[in-house]
């Protein structure tokens, strides 16, 4: 049995198995280039996304980075 846990993402559910991390969150969603990512209201340093691992009932918020002129 695979177990997950739930959280939210940009304001919808979401879920992942336990023990993944933000940068298995990345993965997941196909976000490769630069992001801005909080957890909890709290901003996370990219050298950060290997070794935070989502918990049930996180709030996460994702923004990817674009340059534009």
């Amino acid at each position: 049995m695979n177990a997950e846990i739930s959280f939210t993402l940009n304001g919808q559910p979401h879920t992942l198995a336990v023990g993944a991390t933000v940068t298995v969150l990345l993965s997941s969603l196909q976000m490769n280039g630069p992001v801005l990512v909080e957890r909890n209201g709290e901003a996370l340093f990219p050298r950060e996304f290997d070794t935070t691992p989502l918990a049930a009932g996180d709030r996460m918020e994702i923004i990817r980075v674009v340059a534009g002129g």
